[in-house]
């Protein structure tokens, strides 16, 4: 199999997990280049993954000849310039969610991507391969429980990364657009449909710094499908157990529930506390294995000239979802989905 030439643009906290799955774990992916704004960074871990190839300026990783695609892990703000840049240099690209910070850079996007037929995008809403989500998606399009009825997403973040989360929640566009989107993604994806009508709620009942950035630390919405089918949502900063990823789908003639309880292992602890089950503390460990997975199906992707999905619509729409949600909550009302 030939092997995609990748280059990274960001390797932070996230950069660094794909970073090295594309040089280790993706039997499909090469790492020949990385670019970050923090150079020094950039020049560490390629040193430690083995790449030549270093660039504070992404523009010059873009029109590296040797990298054939581009992984764009920046701030959210920036992506829909680095889909640009990599693009117009006639590379494919992968990129992290959300796809842009306004609906109206996702139309941007949306007409660059449009003007590259021939390359391959793909938007990383992970959870989409997962294998307990990928098992529950095929029981659903076999029609195992019936119609569905109703989707209930949970995601929480532990409590013991709050400092960092506070640090970014003024500039990362707050719950709906940074935490929510994942759960939006999900519902219309599980549901083969889109909103019809919202309804967002929430508070700051731990952390009262959130009122100032127009958000809550923990907030929650309700919405119905054009299909009819229900939606809940809950995304929260300050889980005490871990971190918590959790999704219901209720159908007429049956029930999946996926990870009720966010372990990866059945180990149960008995000690002079009671039993208990470990719980992941952070979201890179319960998704290590979606986030080697969706770049599998990118390489691949690359490789036979197929669409790849999630899709530069499915950032769209998911966003736009999210700024509805938004809205919802500062004004506490039950709101028309407007595309």
């Amino acid at each position: 199999m030939k092997k995609l030439k990748i280059g990274i643009i960001g390797v932070g906290r996230l950069g660094y997990e794909h970073a090295c799955n594309i040089a280790n774990r993706v039997p499909g992916s090469e790492l020949v280049a990385i670019s970050d704004a923090n150079f020094d960074r950039a020049k560490q871990v390629a040193e430690e993954l083995g790449v030549t190839a270093v660039y504070q300026d992404p523009k010059a990783l873009c029109e590296d000849p040797n990298v054939e695609a581009v992984a764009i892990i920046t701030n959210t703000a920036s992506h829909v310039d680095m889909i640009k840049l990599a693009m117009d240099a006639g590379k494919h690209v992968f990129c992290e969610k959300p796809l842009a910070d306004t609906v109206e850079k996702c139309k941007e996007a949306e007409a660059i991507i449009a003007a590259h037929p021939d390359l391959i995008f793909m938007l990383g809403f992970m959870r989409r391969y997962d294998h307990s989500y990928q098992i529950a998606k095929k029981k659903m399009d076999r029609g195992d429980i019936g119609d569905i009825i109703l989707v209930r997403c949970y995601s929480q973040d532990p409590i013991s990364i709050i400092e960092g989360t506070l640090e970014y929640a003024p500039r990362s566009g707050g719950q709906f657009i940074d935490m929510s989107i994942h759960d939006f993604d999900l519902i219309r994806w599980l549901t083969g449909s889109e909103p019809r009508k919202l309804w967002a709620i929430g508070g700051c009942y731990e952390f009262k710094q959130y009122k100032d950035w127009d958000d809550g630390d923990n907030v929650a919405g309700l919405m119905q499908m054009e299909n009819d089918a229900m939606a809940f949502f809950f995304a929260g900063r300050a889980a005490a157990h871990g971190s918590h990823v959790e999704t219901e789908i209720i159908g007429t003639r049956g029930t999946l529930r996926i990870s009720s309880v966010p372990t990866d292992s059945l180990v149960e602890v008995m000690s002079e506390h009671g039993v208990c089950r470990e719980c992941y503390q952070d979201f890179i460990s319960r998704w290590h294995d979606a986030y080697i997975k969706e770049m599998e199906v990118f390489c691949d992707c690359v490789e036979n000239h197929k669409p790849a999905t999630p899709n530069v619509y499915d950032g769209t729409k998911s966003t736009a979802i999210a700024f509805r949600c938004k809205e919802s909550f500062l004004s506490n009302q039950l709101l028309d989905m407007n595309y």
